[in-house]
């Protein structure tokens, strides 16, 4: 097995300096770009509005399997007679 040591310095090389600057950089960066995000997710919301309400028709010669979100057809049913 080979051994070998490693030198410590107490001061930060040229090297370390500009890693610390990168890290640092890429931190803040990475927080205006967060708030950049919300702010934007803000603007494109679609007002809240109630819960959607699910409807079928029990009337003679309502079609079998209707599927009706808010009152409109959103599609049928497949192999359902009733509902």
């Amino acid at each position: 097995m080979t051994t070998r040591e490693l030198p410590w310095t107490e001061t930060a090389t040229g090297d370390q300096r500009l890693r610390r600057l990168t890290a640092a950089s890429l931190r803040i960066t990475s927080v205006a770009l967060g708030r950049l995000a919300r702010r934007l997710g803000r603007q494109g919301r679609i007002p809240d509005r109630t819960a959607p309400v699910f409807e079928f028709y029990a009337e003679a010669g309502a079609p079998e399997g209707a599927l009706y979100i808010d009152g409109r057809l959103v599609g049928h049913i497949n192999g359902v007679s009733r509902l």
